[in-house]
């Protein structure tokens, strides 16, 4: 065998095995965004670390793939310094995957908002009917008042339980920063409806004795000798 032949070989089981890795890497690459597409529809939580900060977000890195979490999806609040999450371990779910896009987007915020949300919850839960409460008054609407229990927790006194005397509107009665106290009366699918009205003490009514007339002497005589009087003895 000639050495143009052997060259021409090895050049030929070079390219067949520079097309075999690429096949692999392609194959591998796709079950990879297949991956990516399966963790967002299920809603996979899962960590990054933040290796990068560009305009508008952050870059971290998932199976190799180059991820973009926006400045929006980084926290609940709004985040003025991205930077502060450099190198920061964050919890997060795939947001969008795009394989012919090579778009990743990561979202923490979605988890936040569910543990916050969860949270909220519980500490609803743990506010008892018949319980007494006090709160600030946040806003005021035709049919009542929503007032702000603390940890961001509301409740609604209709119009009806605002007063015991009836009002056209709440305004009549309160105003928004006003401090109240009210009973729990109701507190179903984390909402609390409150009454000021069943704290109103209504004075008890007492009951009139009727008077009672004392008579004369002489009439107490005159009775008692008319008794003896007809007495026989």
């Amino acid at each position: 065998m000639s050495e143009e032949t052997k060259k021409q070989e090895t050049m030929e089981d070079f390219m067949e095995e520079i097309n075999a890795s690429f096949s692999n890497f392609r194959d591998d690459d796709m079950l990879i965004w297949d991956k990516l597409v399966q963790m967002q529809e299920d809603k996979t939580e899962f960590e990054v670390t933040v290796e990068g900060i560009v305009k508008g977000g952050v870059i971290a890195y998932v199976e190799g793939i180059r991820a973009f979490i926006p400045v929006s999806k980084l926290a609940l609040h709004y985040v003025e310094n991205p930077e502060d999450y450099l190198k920061k371990t964050l919890m997060v779910r795939v947001f969008e995957a795009d394989e012919q896009e090579n778009r990743l987007i990561l979202s923490a915020k979605e988890i936040l908002k569910e543990k916050a949300d969860g949270e909220k919850l519980d500490k609803i839960n743990g506010i008892k009917v018949g319980s007494v409460v006090e709160g600030k008054v946040e806003s005021l609407q035709t049919y009542g008042a929503f007032i702000d229990l603390g940890d961001g927790i509301s409740g609604l006194v209709h119009i009806s339980q605002i007063s015991d005397k009836r009002i056209k509107s709440p305004k009549a009665v309160l105003r928004v920063g006003d401090t109240v106290t009210a009973k729990v009366i109701k507190n179903e699918d984390g909402k609390i409806s409150l009454s000021m009205k069943a704290l109103i003490e209504v004075p008890e009514e007492k009951e009139e004795e009727p008077d009672y007339e004392l008579p004369e002497s002489e009439e107490i005589s005159t009775s008692l000798g008319s008794l003896f009087k007809n007495l026989k003895l």
